[in-house]
C-alpha cells in the first residue's frame, strides 16, 4: 500500500462515529404554503440541520409524494416506508380510542398553542403505549374548527339538517349527525374536490387551512360558536421510525430529543394560531360573510356535544376503559394550560 493510501485511510479510521450524516424524508398530507409545513414543519427541520452542523438533512414531502395516504402515515412511519411525518390518529377511527378524548366537541380552548401543551401533557400520561410503533416527537391541535358552508352562514341547529357536510374525525362526524347533518368524513385533500363536485355542502376544518384549499372560492360563509371553546380539534403526532431514530448517533438523537416535546408541541401549536389569523383575514378580504353563533345557538349546540361525550364514555367504558376519568384528565390537562 502506498504511503499516500496508508495517509487517506488512517484520516478516514480516524474519522469518529459522530460524523454520520444522515437524511431523514419526512412526509405530510397538506399545501407546503399552509400553516403547520411554513411555521412548524420547515423551521423544524432547519432547526435539527442546524443544530446538527449539517450532519442531518429533512427533506420534507408534502402531498403524500411518497406514496400512500393520509389516512395511513402511521403504518408508513412504522413500517419505515418514510422516516417520518404529520399524522391524524383520528383518520383510522377506532384505532386509537383513548386519543378520541382530545377531540370530543368543546374539548379544547381556541388557543392552538394551550391545546397542544394539554394534548402533549395527556399524550404522556395516557397514549404512549398507543404510539410504541413509532418514536413521537411532538403532539399537537390545531386552532378552532368552524364551519365553511355553501350559501349563508347557519343561525342554529335546524339550519344544519339536511346539508351533506364534510367531518374530519369519529367525534366531529358524530356531532354533525346530531346536527342533522348529513356527515361524510373524509381527510383534508379530498375536501376542496368534493365541494367543487357538488358532493358536499361545505364541512368543518380551521381558518388556516382555508386559503390553501381555496374555500374563498369553493363557499360562501365561515362561521364560528361564540365563546372561549373550540366546536371541535384535531389531534396531531409528529413522529418517526423508531429505528430510524434509535439508529442515530447519541449527538445526533440528541438533536432530535432537543426539539422534541412539550416544547415542539407548542411551537406547533403556535403555528396554527398564527395560521388561523392569517386565514381569517385573507377569507374576510375575499368578500365572504364571517359569522359568530349566537350565545342560544352555541348552547344548544354545546348540548348536543355533550350527547356526542355521554356517548363515547358508555362505549368506552363498554370496551374496558375509564371513559369519564379519560375525560377528567383532557379537561383538567386543557384547564391548566389555559392558565
Amino acid at each position: 500500500m502506498s504511503h499516500f493510501r496508508m495517509i487517506l485511510l488512517s484520516l478516514v479510521l480516524a474519522t469518529p462515529a459522530a460524523a454520520q450524516e444522515v437524511t431523514l424524508r419526512f412526509q405530510h398530507f397538506v399545501n407546503p404554503a399552509s400553516a403547520n409545513p411554513t411555521y412548524f414543519m420547515r423551521p423544524w427541520a432547519d432547526a435539527i440541520e442546524a443544530q446538527s452542523g449539517g450532519r442531518i438533512a429533512v427533506e420534507l414531502h408534502p402531498f403524500m409524494q411518497l406514496g400512500g395516504s393520509a389516512a395511513n402515515m402511521y403504518d408508513l412511519i412504522a413500517d419505515g416506508a418514510v422516516d417520518g411525518g404529520w399524522v391524524i390518529p383520528g383518520y383510522q377511527p377506532g384505532r386509537f380510542p383513548e386519543a378520541e378524548a382530545l377531540e370530543l366537541p368543546f374539548m379544547t380552548p381556541k388557543s392552538a398553542e394551550a391545546a397542544s401543551v394539554a394534548a402533549w401533557d395527556f399524550t404522556q400520561t395516557h397514549l404512549m403505549d398507543d404510539f410504541a410503533d413509532v418514536h413521537v416527537i411532538a403532539a399537537h391541535m390545531h386552532g378552532p374548527g368552524l364551519v365553511h358552508l355553501k350559501g349563508d352562514a347557519p343561525e342554529g341547529v335546524a339550519d344544519f339538517r339536511g346539508l351533506n357536510l364534510r367531518g374530519p374525525t369519529r367525534m366531529s362526524t358524530l356531532l354533525l349527525d346530531n346536527l342533522g347533518a348529513n356527515p361524510i368524513g373524509m381527510p383534508v385533500p379530498a375536501f376542496p374536490e368534493a365541494l367543487a363536485k357538488g358532493v358536499l355542502d361545505g364541512g368543518l376544518i380551521t381558518w388556516e387551512q382555508s386559503p390553501s384549499l381555496k374555500l374563498d372560492e369553493l363557499v360562501d360563509s365561515h362561521t364560528d360558536v361564540v365563546g372561549e371553546d373550540a366546536l371541535y380539534n384535531l389531534y396531531f403526532l409528529w413522529a418517526m421510525n423508531r429505528d430510524v431514530y434509535e439508529g442515530l448517533a447519541p449527538d445526533l438523537r440528541a438533536v432530535i430529543d432537543a426539539n422534541s416535546g412539550a416544547m415542539a408541541a407548542a411551537w406547533a401549536g403556535r403555528a396554527h394560531d398564527t395560521g388561523d389569523a392569517l386565514g381569517r383575514e385573507i377569507m374576510a378580504a375575499s368578500g365572504n360573510e364571517i359569522a359568530e353563533l349566537s350565545p342560544e345557538a352555541t348552547a344548544e349546540i354545546r348540548a348536543l356535544g355533550d350527547a356526542v361525550t355521554d356517548s363515547w364514555i358508555a362505549e368506552m367504558d363498554a370496551r374496558g376503559f375509564d371513559g369519564a376519568a379519560l375525560v377528567r384528565d383532557a379537561e383538567a390537562a386543557m384547564d391548566a394550560a389555559s392558565r
